[in-house]
């Protein structure tokens, strides 16, 4: 370690020298001077060489590193930039989704609806038994009907305080009292995963006139025992005529997306509380016509009744009973004037 430095020390004392010997112009040094840029001018082609390359590295090092820092600061920047695009393009199909659904919710305007997102799933491909955010907190019951994606997705089955289960139309398990929109004919829709990995649902309890075509909508009938009228299920497809000639048969097209669902609307109306509505509207409506009845009774019962047969019975009675008058008047008279 000493010997390092002696020798560090000598070298820079010689290069001390020489720059000092160099410098002094003079014929005497003329020679040493010749010499003394003999040996320095490859000392310093060397040093500039190793300068040079020291420069370099430390400058190729310098530039590597702002070059990382700029690239770690460009990656955060794109990170950034990559999640709030797809932020954006999250937010994006939820308004697009929220869209379709106040479509749907103005298209039912008359019936009461509660939104729920969904936030669980039987496993499988699709979305045939799920769970909502909603339940018994929120008004939800049993039997209340499920839309979204255009049309009827299910119905309620089971529910909880915050949450409920909901059964969607392609279950095995599902039936749903249908009928023609345009004719009025009446069906039932069924449910079969079988078909439905056709993207189908059967359409069965068709009778065989029935005017029931191609292409048909379907919706919900109104003799249906928990589905509300007029919901839009899908459309009729490949109907024929079954092996006992009575019936037909077929499929339905269901408009509603069973592979995504992520909200939905829930109608907080049972169709028993529909039906109890209708009756009291009827109610009221026969009660109303009936009462126009008993008011032109009751102004009849208060108006004299003139019955001609009574009055000329009475007439007589009265003329009958002065006649009698008189002719007791008569008798006094002539008593009277005999005694």
């Amino acid at each position: 370690m000493k010997n390092d430095r002696y020798i560090i020390a000598g070298i820079s004392a010689l290069c001390l020298l020489l720059i000092i010997v160099t410098s002094v112009n003079s014929s005497f040094l003329m020679p040493l001077r010749s010499g003394a840029g003999f040996f320095l001018v490859p000392m310093e082609k060397g040093v500039n060489a190793v300068g040079s390359g020291l420069f370099g590295n430390i400058q190729a090092y310098s530039d590597l590193r702002d070059a990382q820092e700029e690239n770690a600061r460009l990656n955060e920047r794109v990170a950034n930039l990559t999640e709030e695009n797809n932020r954006l393009s999250s937010e994006t199909y939820e308004l697009e989704r929220l869209r379709e659904l106040y479509k749907l919710d103005q298209e039912y305007m008359n019936y009461p609806k509660v939104a729920a997102r969904v936030i669980a799933k039987d496993s499988g491909n699709w979305f045939q038994v799920f769970r909502i955010d909603k339940g018994a907190s929120d008004g939800i019951r049993a039997d209340m009907n499920v839309i979204a994606n255009g049309g009827l997705i299910g119905i309620v089955t089971d529910v909880g305080q915050n949450y409920a289960t909901v059964r969607a139309i392609i279950d095995d398990d599902s039936n749903v009292s249908a009928m023609s929109q345009r004719t009025g004919e009446t069906c039932n829709v069924s449910g079969s995963m079988e078909l439905f990995e056709d993207g189908r649902l059967g359409l069965d309890h068709v009778r065989k006139d029935a005017d029931i075509a191609e292409g048909d909508r379907i919706v919900t009938s109104n003799i249906s025992d928990v589905y509300l009228p007029g919901l839009f299920i899908g459309y009729a497809s490949a109907l024929s005529t079954d092996s006992n000639n009575v019936t037909k048969s077929g499929t339905v097209i269901p408009v509603g997306q069973f592979d995504n669902i992520r909200e939905v609307l829930i109608i907080t109306k049972l169709k028993g509380e529909e039906m109890q509505n209708q009756d009291d509207s009827d109610t009221k409506r026969s009660a109303s016509e009936h009462n126009d009845v008993p008011q032109e009774e009751t102004q009849a019962e208060t108006e004299p009744v003139i019955d001609p047969i009574a009055e000329r019975k009475t007439e007589k009675a009265s003329e009958t009973s002065e006649e009698s008058s008189s002719s007791g008047e008569t008798v006094e008279e002539e008593t009277g004037s005999n005694g």
